[in-house]
């Protein structure tokens, strides 16, 4: 993602809460400390489809935001 938000490409990350900062640090190291994240609560991997439904609640309105950012 990071490669691509330097060629100009709108780009976001998706990661769980406890990989927030890991995220931030990592953007920073590859040159792009404003690469947008998408923050879902953990965990994300072993859920049932309503677990699945329920993280996608909370990633759509972010989601959403960033798209009307980029539209401007």
């Amino acid at each position: 993602m990071c490669e691509m938000r330097k060629r100009g490409v709108s780009a976001a990350v998706i990661c769980s809460e406890p990989f927030v900062k890991l995220a931030k640090t990592q953007a920073k190291v590859f040159g792009v400390p404003d690469l947008a994240l998408i923050v879902i609560p953990h965990p994300l991997g072993g859920l049932d489809i309503e677990g699945v439904k329920a993280r996608v609640e909370v990633a759509n309105p972010q989601l959403l935001s960033l798209i009307r950012q980029i539209s401007r």
